[in-house]
């Protein structure tokens, strides 16, 4: 989690490197930054007004942020002929180094030279005026691009809750922070900043044997060869001595779990679990999230007309605002809200036994969505275990789970029971500054997939678990139906005094099964027909659209559907199923949003048997994909939720093509119908990555897998719990070292959290070329620049002269004498995007370029050459896609050599600062049409033919935006068989764009 000086862009961490940075710096533009920041602190504004200033900085960590370089060239005598439709715009992309601290150095992915490539020619170059080797004029000047500003530092308007009490501490002495806690139970620790390790190796080895370790076995037979431990200086010399260590000598990492068990018809099971108040304390007082947590309800709008208003995290939905104010009414003024959100999901640990755990975990809303996500943050806790039994000694198969339902509840309700009454008097606790705030934890939502829900609301399979539409009208239209009454549910619940008969008839009328308490039934200010959230994970990927993958197959067959797929270019977003997609087996969430990405190029213009307009079904898709990328967004506004419910109007509208072409008789799904819940959804808790399953399920590999494959397998559980709290001390051992290394600095608070609506990349070549001397005739040969002679020559004019056009410009550029014989390759071009909280970057895209080659085995690897979206425009107004850009195939990014690029004979008037640094050579398709197609939404491009080749230019690589995807046009015929994956870019002459290879690509072409 890092913070930037504005003064040389260089991130710290928040509080403690950075005031040490503002203290100690040299750099002048550092100082003037520092002298801002205590003229804020001078006029008495808060910490967070601070922050406001910090956040302007870039969050990107860029050394030079540049836009795309300009044009300045007469398109006159080019052969695009009619540039009368070229526009201006802004390019959300930045270039340039990223900062040492932010990203690790790339390997330069050098490769050996070998004399297929490396062959030098020093003949001078000459190319004869030909026009069909004359690229077009869109060629950049030499001057550095102006910075862009990163979308993701955005900031809304935003409209506070009127009590400015809400939220705010209690006037009580701040309390030691958890890191000063943690250290005064230390013992030793003044001496030595390791104890209880004697050493800093004594506790990196013990953190590696925790964390990324072997099995207990292993790490004592390593401890146990002669002089081992003693060369390494261990306190340790075993596996069994390790973890009395950790068991005596380190504090608590969270709390530990206590053991119950549980009698049905005479047999004992056993549940483990945490006390929840003190797992939320954990949690609300974690260092680690202090500078982030939110205390009280917000409104968000675009601007301050608030016409548009925004949803994102938890604190801009309906449900804290209303919330707050029924606590306010009923408890008094200055109490903090801390929604709580469960999540329950039945896992398999093994794969032939058929062991499962049932883990439940828990987190708070007042966390970030964006931090809750990631694992590594420890944003969920393991709340318990529930029993994992069948109950097969009940032989009645409705008794049997009517028993496993009420044995849910039981369990749950003994976990969450403290939530009762904290709910309503609150309590107090302080969050990571010390700050101490009263606080009202209350149940928001639980997380799970269909089954869970309707486990957790009592309902009845087949119903809907949130609201009354009667069972044969599910899935039928988006028409609104009354939610779930809580009050008269609750009062059916009671008649369980009344005896079995009155109770179990007072649950039928409430469409309701008969469960004796549900946790959730005596929980202050919570519905749990609203704390059901939309499950992106199962309902769409592994519900609705694993339906409709099926459907399309058994539309068009699986014999073509297949064919198609293994014809699709490659690309760094999409995945080529060389095998098809019609024969896959236990098909996952994440292969299906893989097949979403290529699902409706499969099918875009192929008429259905015996000549039926695919029309419909290809509308009913394009609703369902719309409905499917805009539930994901990271944050929404009432305009695109607009969008939201057209699209599931527009698949409703022609959904009817299925039973038409008989593969449906109805679509009486559950997960159809929850569809319609999402709008609503989003507007009263906050956009859908609130709550995705995906994140949840994450958490199973480390809470539930690997601490079972670290027992004996034999009483397992408590094997499981001590297995945890150990890997929980070590982490947060490990988190206390960081913070004392930092300087013991306090968090400092962060007035706006971006939320993960981050759609700027960043783009970085290796250090070193790929490939350091190719010879013209090799770039000409193997890598298909079939111009590249003639574009260099006409790209070098364009540069020095400016103010040539037309029959002058081909003149000066066919006489021109280049004396270059060979220039270094690269064969990969990344676009990296930031994350704010960890300060780290990772590849978002990437563009690949390199010829065939023989690979490992022998055996010759095709080459690849990707396609990319190309910036041809150079205003400073904002990007208008289809105007300003235009799609090319890069075919080489090369650097000219040193001497021939300070050689002013071939720059000449060019400053040195202003001279290129990496050029691609690219193959251009056609300009995209003034609208796409009507029915799937895509716009058709095509290659560009000239006499003797492609249409092709040389171009600044800073122009290309990122890549793109291309769909062949397979046309109304069986596909040809002769495509393959490697060659459809040369052997194909038409293609559909796909916008929707991934988010960013999704979101360029919506907007």
């Amino acid at each position: 989690m890092s913070t930037y000086c504005q003064g040389c862009n260089q991130p710290f961490v928040a509080g403690g490197t950075f005031l040490q940075h503002i203290r100690k710096t040299q750099n002048p533009t550092c100082k003037v930054f520092g002298e801002s920041i205590q003229v804020h602190a001078a006029t008495n504004k808060a910490t967070n007004d601070i922050l406001q200033s910090l956040l302007n900085a870039p969050s990107h960590g860029t050394i030079s942020s540049m836009r795309m370089p300009g044009l300045g060239a007469n398109p006159t005598g080019d052969l695009f002929q009619d540039h009368t439709n070229f526009r201006c715009g802004d390019v959300d992309m930045q270039y340039g180094a990223l900062p040492e601290s932010d990203v690790e150095e790339y390997e330069s992915e050098l490769e050996e030279e070998d004399d297929f490539f490396c062959s030098s020619h020093s003949e001078n170059v000459r190319e004869p005026n030909d026009s069909r080797s004359s690229s077009p004029d869109l060629l950049p000047h030499s001057r550095p691009p102006p910075p862009t500003t990163p979308d993701c530092i955005r900031e809304p308007h935003v409209v506070y809750y009127p009590d400015p009490c809400a939220g705010a501490p209690i006037p009580l002495p701040i309390m030691s922070t958890q890191n000063h806690q943690y250290a005064q139970t230390l013992e030793g620790q003044h001496s030595n900043p390791w104890a209880p390790f004697v050493s800093e190796t004594d506790w990196k080895v013990a953190h590696w044997a925790k964390m990324r370790g072997p099995s207990s076995t292993a790490l004592s037979e390593v401890l146990a060869i002669d002089g081992v431990a003693e060369k390494l200086g261990l306190s340790y010399r075993n596996a069994k001595e390790l973890n009395a260590m950790i068991d005596k000598k380190l504090p608590a990492g969270r709390p530990q779990f206590q053991r119950q068990e549980v009698i049905v018809q005479g047999e004992v099971f056993e549940v483990y679990f945490r006390h929840v108040l003190e797992c939320i304390k954990d949690l609300f007082g974690d260092a680690e999230f202090a500078e982030y947590l939110k205390f009280a309800p917000e409104r968000h709008f675009e601007n301050d007309q608030c016409d548009e208003q925004l949803y994102h995290d938890m604190h801009t939905g309906k449900w804290w605002w209303l919330t707050q104010e029924k606590l306010d009414k009923n408890a008094g003024c200055g109490r903090t809200v801390v929604p709580i959100i469960l999540s329950t999901d039945k896992t398999q640990v093994t794969v032939f036994r058929n062991k499962s755990v049932y883990p439940v975990y828990m987190s708070i809303g007042n966390i970030p969505k964006e931090i809750r996500r990631k694992p590594s943050h420890r944003a969920y806790i393991l709340l318990g275990y529930l029993p994992t039994t069948n109950l097969s000694h009940i032989k009645n198969a409705a008794s049997r789970r009517r028993s496993i339902a009420n044995l849910f509840h039981t369990c749950m309700r003994h976990i969450v029971k403290p939530l009762e009454t904290a709910g309503v008097t609150g309590v107090i606790m302080a969050s990571g500054d010390g700050i101490q705030r009263l606080v009202h934890p209350i149940f928001a939502a639980h997380i799970g997939d269909y089954p869970e829900q309707i486990l957790v609301t009592c309902c009845i399979t087949g119903y809907c678990p949130c609201c009354t539409i009667p069972r044969q009208r599910i899935g039928e239209n988006t028409e609104p139906h009354p939610l779930r009454h809580l009050r008269s549910i609750l009062e059916a619940l009671h008649m369980a005094d009344q005896g079995a008969a009155a109770f179990v008839e007072a649950c039928r009328k409430a469409g309701i099964k008969p469960i004796f308490e549900p946790y959730w039934s005596k929980l202050p200010y919570s519905n749990v027909y609203l704390a059901i959230t939309p499950d992106i994970l199962h309902q769409l990927y592994q519900g609705v659209f694993k339906h409709m993958k099926n459907w399309v197959i058994e539309a068009y067959g699986t014999h073509e559907i297949d064919a198609r797929c293994r014809c699709l270019p490659p690309n760094h977003n999409v995945h080529v199923f060389m095998k098809g997609i019609s024969s896959l087996q236990r098909v996952s969430g994440a292969e299906h949003a893989q097949i979403s990405h290529i699902c409706l190029g499969l099918v875009a213009e192929v008429p259905l048997a015996d000549g039926m307009s695919n029309a419909r079904l290809v509308r009913c898709l394009r609703g369902l994909l719309d409905f499917l990328f805009l539930a994901q967004y990271p944050a929404h506004s009432t305009t695109s939720l607009g969008l939201l419910s057209d699209a599931l109007d527009r698949f409703h509208t022609n959904k009817d093509i299925f039973i038409d072409l008989g593969i449906r008789s109805n679509f009486h799904i559950p997960k159809i119908h929850s569809m319609n819940h999402y709008v609503d959804s989003i507007k009263r808790m906050g956009t859908l990555d609130n709550f995705n399953t995906e994140y949840t399920e994450r958490l199973h590999i480390d809470m539930a897998k690997e601490a079972y494959g670290a027992s004996n397998k034999k009483d397992e559980l408590l094997q499981m719990t001590r297995w945890l709290e150990r890997k929980e001390k070590v982490m947060k051992h490990s988190s206390y070292i960081s913070w004392h290394q930092a300087g013991q600095h306090p968090p400092l608070r962060t007035h706006w959290i971006p939320p993960g609506l981050n759609t700027t990349r960043i783009q970085k070549l290796t250090k070193n070329p790929s490939i350091y001397r190719v010879s013209v005739e090799n770039v000409i040969q193997h890598y298909g620049a079939t111009f590249f002679k003639a574009a260099l020559a006409r790209y070098v004019v364009q540069l020095t002269q400016p103010h040539l056009t037309g029959p002058r410009l081909d003149d000066e550029a066919s006489g021109m004498f280049l004396g270059v014989s060979h220039v270094s390759v690269y064969h990969r071009i990344k676009y990296l995007q930031h994350d704010f909280f960890t300060g780290v970057s990772s590849t978002a895209d990437s563009i690949h370029i390199r010829p065939a080659q023989l690979g490992k085995d022998g055996k010759l690897v095709p080459g690849r050459f990707d396609t990319a979206l190309v910036c041809i425009s150079d205003s400073e107004k904002p990007l208008k896609l289809t105007l300003d850009t235009r799609i090319a195939r890069v075919r080489l990014v090369f650097t000219l050599p040193e001497q021939r690029v300070g050689n002013l004979s071939l720059f000449d008037g060019i400053s040195e600062d202003k001279l290129p640094r990496h050029l691609a050579y690219v193959e251009w398709f056609s300009s995209f049409p003034a609208s796409p197609d009507p029915n799937h939404h895509l716009y058709k491009v095509s290659h560009c033919e000239v006499e003797g080749g492609r249409l092709a230019s040389i171009v600044d690589v800073r122009r290309l935006i990122r890549s793109v995807h291309l769909f062949p046009k397979f046309g109304r015929e069986v596909v040809d068989h002769t495509w393959k994956s490697s060659t459809v870019l040369d052997e194909c002459k038409t293609f559909f764009v796909n916008s929707d290879s991934d988010r960013h690509m999704y979101q360029l072409f919506k907007n």
